[in-house]
């Protein structure tokens, strides 16, 4: 016997899945205005690659 459907469960838990995925995605746009923010009141960019030393990747090796 094939099992009765439950059109009211369906449509929730389907509902449920769409509002928990869009709940995440706008956890994380609000993490990386947060991260842009803080990132203009210091004046870095958050593309600047720094390293331990504060040396840029894009700089050159000192003069020979």
């Amino acid at each position: 016997m094939a099992r009765r459907p439950n059109y009211k469960f369906e449509r929730m838990e389907r509902d449920r899945a769409k509002a928990a995925k869009k709940a995440a995605r706008a956890q994380l746009k609000a993490e990386k205005a947060e991260q842009r923010k803080v990132g203009d009141e210091t004046g870095e960019s958050p593309t600047d690659e720094t390293s331990t030393d504060g040396s840029t990747s894009d700089e050159t090796s000192p003069e020979n």
